[in-house]
């Protein structure tokens, strides 16, 4: 291990072991966290843990909901449809087995509305970012 010849007589360390700059302006752990207003629309920086916390779970919740929806758009659409026949079993044991046509419609609009929440959640996910990352071009610092 060699010794700081200028000066510095310790070196700072995160939790994952990288050194820390200490007085350094570029350090990206140095970004102040809170929402910003980038070029795309609004967006949240954070630290990068959080970041990746939430781009996973978000982008996992996105792929369920889409393929519930997807799903269900093709339960109301097929008549053999496996989905369908649980569907259809389940109502018809349970004493509330709609109409046909009342049956599609309903099928439909649950899995457009799946569709529709996961295309939301995932485009919230979209809006964090992590300190240090991808500094907007608006911004009036970058020169």
């Amino acid at each position: 291990m060699t010794s700081s010849s200028d000066g510095d007589s310790t070196q700072s360390f995160d939790e994952t072991g990288d050194p820390i700059a200490g007085d350094d302006d570029a350090d990206p752990r140095s970004e102040p966290t809170g929402p910003r207003a980038g070029p795309g629309g609004r967006e949240v920086v954070v630290p990068f843990r959080l970041y990746k916390a939430v781009t996973v779970f978000s982008t996992l919740a996105a792929v369920v909901t889409f393929l519930i929806g997807f799903t269900l758009v093709d339960a109301a659409t097929l008549q053999i449809s496996f989905v369908r026949t649980i569907i259809v079993y389940l109502l018809d044991n349970a004493g509330i087995l709609p109409p046909e046509d009342v049956l599609v419609a309903i099928l439909a609009i649950t899995g457009v509305g799946f569709i529709l929440l996961g295309t939301a959640v995932y485009v919230l996910g979209t809006r964090f970012r992590g300190q240090g990352m991808g500094k907007s071009q608006d911004d009036p610092s970058e020169t």
